[in-house]
């Protein structure tokens, strides 16, 4: 996600100093013009912005919360911005070291995926000061098409685990959804297109559907584990609040069994393969 929201902001004119633990990617956006770093540190002095997005939450707390992590290196009016999917917890751990700082927090999480990513359309929810979300708000709007500041500290983080939370259900509805209409003898293609112009339409079923019915699950967009991951997030969440979840509760059940099976690294259509060696049937096209 980071590389094609990396370009955009170069197109758009921005100098970008950028580092990663994979330096191929390094590489790739040198070559189209921004300056490589070696080390956060080297991030951190040269930038009064600080853009992170990774994938996960250990990743993110040592790269941002460690001894030798952007923030307990911030500098007084520096602004550091977390894209990633975390938990409430550590987007106010963050919040609290860098006010310590003197610099500015913001939970910027993203949704929308590779896709809008490359496009500039993501859906991006911030939480923190005001103040901070202004001034960064040019760059968010280079990369997304909805921007909105959603309030304090960690409501960015709240809206993203929401929209997982039906990221996650809406996966398993358009699964069980698609092997029935399959299993059943109606022609799945055409159920998809009948359901997907109707109340039953979802845009998990739209991007979904077709991975089935063309038995497409290479994990190049987003892999079950890290569904998974987000799923586990809300269910903290949920826990803290003391808010039921029945449908994030299922969700998370059949992610982890399907992880388990060895299949995290397949893409999140992939969560109907569990399904389908239960009923001893597969979806595919009928011809034609």
């Amino acid at each position: 996600m980071g590389l094609p929201m990396s370009y955009n902001l170069l197109r758009a004119g921005y100098d970008l100093t950028v580092h990663n633990r994979s330096q191929e990617k390094v590489r790739q956006i040198a070559d189209a013009g921004a300056s490589a770093a070696t080390s956060t540190a080297e991030v951190m002095a040269n930038c009064d912005i600080v853009l992170a997005c990774l994938p996960d939450v250990a990743t993110c707390e040592a790269v941002l919360l460690g001894d030798d992590g952007a923030l307990p290196n911030a500098r007084h009016g520096q602004i550091i911005v977390d894209h990633s999917t975390v938990g409430a917890a550590t987007s106010k751990a963050c919040a609290a070291v860098a006010e310590n700082r003197g610099a500015m927090f913001l939970d910027a999480p993203i949704s929308g995926g590779t896709e809008r990513a490359t496009d500039g359309s993501l859906t991006i929810m911030v939480g923190g000061p005001a103040e901070a979300y202004r001034a960064v708000q040019p760059l968010f709007d280079v990369m997304g098409a909805v921007v909105h500041h959603v309030g304090p500290t960690g409501s960015g983080t709240a809206a993203k685990l929401v929209n997982q939370l039906l990221v996650g259900v809406h996966k398993v509805a358009a699964a069980e959804a698609m092997l029935l209409a399959a299993k059943s003898g109606a022609d799945p293609a055409l159920v998809f297109e009948l359901v997907n112009s109707g109340w039953g339409q979802s845009f998990i079923l739209g991007r979904n559907a077709p991975a089935m019915l063309d038995r497409d699950f290479d994990g190049i967009r987003t892999q079950l584990r890290v569904f998974l991951k987000d799923l586990g997030l809300i269910q903290e969440m949920a826990r803290d609040l003391g808010t039921p979840i029945p449908g994030g509760d299922l969700a998370y059940r059949l992610f982890q069994e399907a992880v388990d099976q060895g299949l995290g690294d397949l893409d999140g259509a992939a969560i109907v393969l569990p399904m389908e060696e239960q009923a001893h049937f597969q979806i595919q096209r009928t011809g034609g």
